[in-house]
């Protein structure tokens, strides 16, 4: 978390606790000597909006984790009778999660340095709702709540409509949201015999799970697993090794076979698949003149790691299919998704959530489909041909008519 979201978080936490004092033990208040008064009153007294570049942010987090600390123990102080609420444990949990005293005792935040920051999955961004978390996509797109992942329907010879809206925490992976997404659809009976999804739903064990209970061809880009030199062309790839299960050995691009096999070891994480690993020795390695192509150690030998046999030929399938002017064609129907995504997000105000909870933003996620549903829907008379695709431009037209090749979607531009 940047030091400016810290920074607002920790003011609106205090900001927040003393709201729900002042309206549940305004007396309180007023023998909170020191904390409460004129300097307080200008930090704390409207919503906290920062600039793009704050004066002293650094120094400020620690003065609002200061009153955060003395918040509490004040209030404690002055009225032991007083039970706390909902945003005064918000701010304790906050406190926790970004301070932290050292051996003289004085206050110091924590830092990713330090190792002493929390997970994503598990740090509080809000004080208001303890539940939503933090999420990054790329430099530009940042919120702070829940993920939703919408599906809809894309035939172009009718109406898209959106057929199932699922809620997650914005720090879950999207590939776990694929398997509730299919028990759902096979529920209402509208799983589709292919579901065209983005790159972050393309988890191999989901890929499989799919085909093997619903029957349901999950087509994304899979991407590859390069290692260091052969993104830069420079090295061996882990697909240049040949796998042979019968034998349970790996043969290098030198033609040396490996003396160990490994696995499967199961992960962690439950969108990654199972790893084997087959290891060569350090003879093996030591004199081969292309060992600068292929591992950076200069004591250790390679170690090969890849999924087991049912897993890697979906794996080389899906791979190879994904490289091919039909598969591509066919997943470029899918870049109408991104069109979804806006009209929820600009349209209807998806990301500014008017409740707070997973459940309840989850109902605000299904209402807002049943609205873009409606709203599609009563756009078209009874009469009316349905429309196809995005009518061609002039110069798009211009190159159909002299059969020059051009692409469908900019999804397929460098491919």
């Amino acid at each position: 978390m940047r030091d400016l979201t810290r920074l607002e978080l920790i003011t609106e936490a205090v900001r927040a606790a003393l709201e729900e004092a002042a309206r549940t033990a305004g007396h309180l208040l007023v023998g909170l000597v020191g904390l409460v008064d004129e300097e307080r009153g200008r930090r704390y007294g409207r919503p906290v909006r920062l600039g793009k570049n704050p004066t002293r942010p650094k120094t400020r987090i620690l003065a609002a984790g200061d009153d955060a600390c003395r918040l509490p123990e004040l209030i404690h102080r002055h009225g032991p009778g007083y039970r706390p609420g909902p945003q005064a444990e918000a701010l304790r949990q906050i406190v926790v999660q970004n301070y932290y005293r050292d051996a003289a005792g004085r206050l110091r935040r924590r830092t990713p340095d330090d190792g002493g920051l929390p997970p994503s999955s598990s740090a509080v961004v809000s004080p208001y709702d303890t539940t939503a978390r933090y999420v990054r996509h790329g430099h530009i797109i940042r919120w702070k709540g829940f993920a939703a992942h919408v599906t809809e329907t894309c035939a172009s010879d009718t109406i898209n409509v959106i057929t199932d809206v699922a809620t997650t925490s914005a720090a879950t992976n999207d590939a776990q949201a694929l398997p509730g997404i299919h028990t759902r659809l096979a529920r209402r009976g509208l799983l589709p015999a292919e579901h065209l999804v983005d790159g972050g739903y393309t988890s191999l064990v989901h890929l499989e799970r799919a085909e093997r209970e619903h029957q349901v061809t999950v087509s994304g880009p899979l991407p590859g697993n390069p290692t260091h030199w052969h993104r830069q062309n420079e090295g061996f790839d882990r697909d240049d090794f040949l796998i042979d299960f019968d034998r349970r050995q790996v043969t290098c691009p030198r033609g040396q076979v490996s003396q160990g096999w490994h696995g499967p070891y199961l992960t962690s994480s439950p969108t990654a698949a199972p790893l084997i690993v087959a290891r060569f020795t350090k003879g093996q390695c030591r004199p081969c003149p292309d060992r600068p192509r292929c591992t950076s150690s200069r004591e250790s030998a390679r170690n090969v790691g890849f999924p087991p046999r049912e897993l890697r030929d979906l794996q080389v399938r899906v791979r190879t299919e994904q490289r091919t002017p039909g598969w591509k064609a066919c997943y470029a129907v899918r870049s109408g998704v991104e069109g979804t995504i806006n009209e929820f997000a600009h349209g209807h105000g998806m990301r500014r959530c008017r409740y707070r909870g997973q459940p309840k933003a989850h109902l605000q996620h299904v209402l807002t489909a049943i609205a873009v549903n409606v709203e599609r829907l009563s756009g078209r008379s009874v009469t009316e041909e349905t429309s196809s695709l995005r009518s061609p431009t002039a110069f798009q037209t211009f190159l159909d008519q002299h059969g020059i090749p051009r692409p469908k979607s900019w999804r397929t531009l460098g491919s």
